[in-house]
């Protein structure tokens, strides 16, 4: 097979162009960017006391720096500025789409950092934000577009079921960032399978280049969150990652006209769906309010009481949202050959950052007594 042909095969209908080198430089600039910015953010975060505290709900036993949503955010806007550089011509068709969302992101990035660090803010003022954020996708026309029972009742609908699938979705990433390298890793993947299914269709170039760039700040991320963490991404960066994979999920793709229509969506985010799901019934039936009733009641934990480690508990959880990325490419149409090679290379990435972390952890965390501790 040469080349052009492999290219061909996995959605690249132009081998010999800048467009799909623009995307791949544009994930290694933010992984490189994230990866390099962490260490010089958690030593001004401890420095400043920018951190989680142990305490009954969090399994660290020692202080944790908690700005690590800066650098994850930082890297996602420096591989969009490459990206900017590298493809002038094809950002500027999707400009709009872009900005729209990084500014959706940059507030959701400003409210949780605010959350992080000082505390105090009432969840109703977080719903309301988040809310204005959808609906700032909503005006610049990245919504989901529902065609069912005829105008006017479908452009309500259409604005409703939005910024429900908005702030869900911003907030299910939030409550899954429970363990070291859960986050982190989910959106990774995550992001790669939305790269690969946005990049076969030419008019979901802003998609691709959005989810070019978060995989790779995510996977920079990960090398320094994997367990035993160095470093959290706060609600700050849980907000940003749910925002942003959130809004583009539905840029330019999504169309309901039935109720099957909104499964490939729902699937590349199995893992938060499902674990904010289970924890509102599983609430509701017990008679507490799922929003203010904090318990260990996630599908991490539930993992840990098993007995499974921090590690397990996270590669567990990976391989789920992995197996509903590959669903979800393939009943979007993605070809099977960029299926394949997207699956090769999420695990192969995933396998290098975690062999990484590991080796690295061997002499720089001997604080740390015991890399696989679980909570009691």
């Amino acid at each position: 097979m040469t080349f052009e042909s492999f290219m061909n095969s996995i959605g690249v209908a132009d081998p010999h162009g800048r467009g799909w080198l623009s995307v791949v430089l544009t994930f290694i600039f933010a992984w490189i960017v994230t990866y390099l910015f962490i260490p010089k953010v958690r030593t001004f975060a401890l420095k400043v006391g920018w951190a989680d505290e142990p305490n009954a709900r969090r399994l660290n036993q020692e202080p944790r720096a908690n700005a690590g949503g800066l650098a994850i955010y930082t890297g996602v806007i420096a591989a969009i500025i490459l990206a900017g550089c590298l493809s002038p011509i094809v950002l500027a068709k999707v400009q709009v789409a872009i900005l729209a969302i990084l500014l959706g992101g940059s507030v959701l990035v400003i409210v949780g950092f605010i959350d992080d660090q000082f505390g105090g803010l009432p969840p109703l003022f977080r719903i309301l934000v988040q809310i204005l954020a959808a609906l700032l996708l909503v005006v610049c026309k990245i919504q989901i577009h529902i065609v069912y029972f005829g105008a006017p009742i479908d452009g309500i609908l259409s604005i409703v079921a939005t910024v429900f699938w908005i702030v869900g979705i911003t907030n299910a990433v939030n409550l899954m960032d429970g363990i070291d390298g859960l986050a982190g890793g989910v959106s990774f993947i995550t992001a790669m399978s939305l790269l690969a299914a946005s990049a076969q269709f030419e008019v979901r170039a802003a998609a691709t280049l959005i989810s070019a760039g978060v995989a790779g700040a995510a996977l920079g991320f990960l090398r320094h969150n994997y367990h035993p963490s160095r470093i959290f991404m706060g609600d700050a960066g849980a907000y940003f990652l749910g925002y942003v994979l959130a809004a583009t999920s539905i840029l330019g793709s999504t169309k309901v006209t039935t109720f099957t229509s909104l499964i490939p969506t729902v699937l590349l985010f199995l893992v938060p769906v499902l674990d904010t799901s289970q924890v509102i019934v599983k609430r509701l039936l017990s008679g507490r309010n799922p929003m203010s009733s904090p318990g260990r009641d996630h599908l991490h934990h539930r993992l840990l009481a098993q007995g499974f480690s921090q590690r397990n508990s996270a590669a567990i959880l990976w391989g789920i949202a992995l197996a509903g990325g590959i669903i979800a490419m393939r009943m979007q149409g993605t070809r099977q050959m960029a299926i394949v090679v997207t699956a090769i290379g999420i695990a192969l990435l995933l396998v290098m950052t975690v062999w990484l972390r590991l080796r690295a952890g061997e002499s720089t965390d001997i604080s740390i007594p015991n890399p696989d501790d679980k909570p009691n």
